[in-house]
């Protein structure tokens, strides 16, 4: 057993690295030029495809509903630079990093707060899924083999980058800052060069499918028909704003001045990506790229081998027609923005998750830290519900698109009508007139951004619902039920476990021994380990707990000192956030000092009458219990404490063990 412990350990540092210690949290913080590539990946990676959705969507009624595009284009950057100027009011007003989540609560209550919250995890989840396997798409173009097994590389992909962010932000956040960065540079090297080349020198610039006829499915598109599709494309032109509400959700992760450098940070990534959206769809209207649905059958005079490329592919091809390694250079870095993009629900899905374990709405695993000060278990989860989507749908970039967008713009419009709220609330009490000027501004900026974000959330559900946004929505509607039953269940066993004035319970007197009584809380299952450590009248009793955190472990002393308890507590420092080892080290130093004393550790456990609620307690007394019983002159006492739900395992049959009716225990 000891071996395979090692074997694991040796393994886990192999994949994550050694622990860092919690007073090293302070190291793992972002400077903004790390920050920006940390957090606009998913931004930048969705400027990529946004523009080409928009083609995607307008070739349904032929070559000349293109002219629209540039005008969908502005409406969709100016939505985008409202958004960004409302978050940029979110960062100053909750630092914290809950983001919309915190916000909407705050302000519209718990309810409305986990229904953002719902949208957001499930957002994450897509955000990952969907660059995974648009990425495997782009790159298996280019070599079928990646594209004919693009499950296994998406999901290898996947697992890749989970275990950089495990490794800690900081690492994770310089691995990505290179390509992300080449990325830009080489967009905006494009981009500039392309209008240099049509404006300043005058060179004509025209793409190979410009010389193709587009052919309308429906005819001429008139009427509402024709504001549909219009809107459609809107929609669809919107998932260019999927990600900016990430840096809202990270601020905790930025150097101090925490929420100027995450405004700023946000300011950049809008000029960013509004100059590479902008800039694409004003290069595909000048160059004549055209992109279909369905290419073989709407575009009129390609060859008969015809493989549609990529918007950017196509750009890449017309611009540096002169220079065919510009074309590899510009598809291949957009290939890997689409692999991090996965990076920023990395860095935004375990901070949340954090908050609301806190708030006991997810098991309280997700809120600890691991080894190396990120949030394991978050980062975990993400990576196994996205290759659970990946699977399920294949790869295929065609169905996952269409569950996306929804969560981002139910985050959006709650999260602009909280701070309308927030800011309403606030000029109620404040008398400073620059004050009052400066509330009343960044209430006026909220109020177009809700009517903006609210508008699109009513054209993005209209338009995608019974293409695959439904799923979405029905993903979102059980994971806030799922939520709201965890929180009901933690809500009862604190109310369970509440002290009441005199309450004691009764004592049994077992034999003599150095009793070490776990300590968690001060509440009903800790007295009771107390009480019948006691009656064994050790030699020494003494009560321990191990902090993992400080503020807990101080509250949890000042209680102690104000109660009746009697039993000296001590804390033990536990730098890397373990449990099992410090009290490990703490009872063997016992035997080591004195090898004839029999040391007992009493572990309070709740008894549970339902699987599920095993996952929820209890998984820290299991691994102290497994490695305990190892130990020589070590004994290990559960003192347990049945919840109300155990009661009804009281009533069930006793099942029959292996060889019951040969020994005569069954009639």
């Amino acid at each position: 057993m000891a071996v395979v412990s090692k074997l694991s350990t040796v393994a886990r540092r192999l994949v994550i690295g050694r622990p860092f210690r919690s007073d090293n949290l302070g190291h793992t913080l972002l400077p903004k030029r790390i920050a920006l590539p940390v957090f606009a990946s998913d931004a930048l990676s969705s400027v990529a495809y946004a523009p080409e959705e928009i083609f995607l969507v307008l070739s349904v009624a032929g070559l000349t509903a293109y002219a629209m595009a540039p005008w969908i284009g502005l409406a969709v950057a100016a939505v985008m630079i409202i958004v960004i100027a409302s978050y940029r009011q979110n960062v100053h007003a909750y630092p914290s990093g809950g983001g919309d989540y915190e916000v909407v609560t705050t302000n519209l209550g718990p309810t409305a707060g986990l229904t953002v919250a719902s949208a957001l995890l499930v957002d994450y989840v897509l955000t990952v899924a969907v660059s995974m396997a648009s990425a495997m798409s782009n790159i298996g173009s280019a070599v079928p083999f990646i594209g004919e097994h693009k499950v296994v590389f998406a999901v290898t992909a996947i697992l890749l980058l989970a275990s950089l962010n495990l490794r800690g932000i900081r690492e994770s956040g310089t691995a990505f800052a290179i390509p992300t960065y080449a990325f830009m540079i080489g967009m905006f090297v494009m981009l500039g060069w392309g209008l240099i080349q049509i404006y300043v020198l005058g060179h004509e610039l025209r793409a190979e499918s410009a010389s193709f006829e587009m052919h309308s499915e429906h005819g001429e598109v008139l009427g509402f028909a024709l504001v549909f599709l219009v809107a459609r494309a809107f929609s669809s032109g919107s998932a260019a704003l999927t990600g900016v509400e990430a840096i809202s959700n990270g601020v905790p992760a930025f150097r101090k001045p925490k929420s100027r450098n995450a405004a700023t940070t946000l300011a950049l990534l809008g000029v960013v990506a509004i100059s590479l959206f902008m800039g694409m769809i004003l290069l595909a209207k000048e160059t004549g790229v055209q992109v279909a649905e369905r290419p073989n059958e709407q575009l009129i005079g390609a060859p008969a081998d015809y493989q549609q490329k990529t918007l950017i592919a196509q750009l890449a091809e017309t611009i540096f027609r002169d220079f065919p390694v510009g074309l590899f250079v510009i598809t291949g870095v957009t290939a890997l923005i689409l692999v991090l993009a996965a990076n920023t629900a990395f860095n935004g899905f375990p901070v949340l998750g954090s908050i609301l374990a806190q708030d006991r709405f997810l098991p309280r695993q997700l809120h600890t830290r691991g080894d190396r000060l990120a949030f394991s278990n978050g980062i975990l989860f993400l990576a196994f519900a996205a290759i659970a989507f990946i699977v399920a749908f294949r790869a295929e970039v065609t169905a996952l698109i269409q569950l996306y967008i929804v969560g981002v713009f139910v985050s959006f419009t709650l999260s602009q009508i909280g701070m309308v709220r927030h800011w309403t609330r606030l000029l109620r009490t404040e008398t400073d007139a620059t004050q009052r000027r400066r509330m009343q501004r960044s209430r006026v900026i909220n109020t177009v951004g809700l009517i903006c974000t609210g508008t699109v959330l009513v054209i993005v559900v209209v338009t995608k619902f019974l293409v695959g946004a439904w799923i979405a929505i029905l993903a979102m509607g059980g994971l806030f039920v799922l939520m709201k039953l965890i929180h009901k269940h933690y809500d009862s066993v604190a109310r369970e476990l509440e002290l009441a004035e005199n309450d004691g319970e009764d004592v049994v007197l077992p034999s003599r021994n150095h009793a070490v009584v776990l300590v968690s809380n001060l509440h009903k299952p800790t007295r009771r380990a107390l009480a019948y450590a006691k009656a064994t009248r050790p030699d020494v009793l003494e009560a321990i707990t191990v902090s993992v955190d400080d503020v807990e472990s101080r509250a949890l002393v000042r209680k102690w000192e104000d109660s009746d308890v009697t039993v000296p507590l001590k804390v033990i420092a536990s730098p890397y956030r373990e449990i099992t080892r410090p009290i490990l080290d703490y009872v063997k130093r016992i035997t080591k000092e004195s090898p004839r004393t029999v040391v007992t550790v009493f572990i309070p456990e709740y008894v549970v009458g339902h699987w599920w609620e095993q996952v929820l307690h209890n998984q820290s007394a299991l691994r102290l219990k497994g490695r305990l019983l190892f130990e020589p002159n070590i004994m290990v006492t559960s003192v347990p404490w049945q919840l109300n739900s155990s009661e009804r395992l009281k009533t069930l049959q006793p099942q029959s063990a292996p060889g019951d009716a040969r020994r005569g225990f069954l009639e």
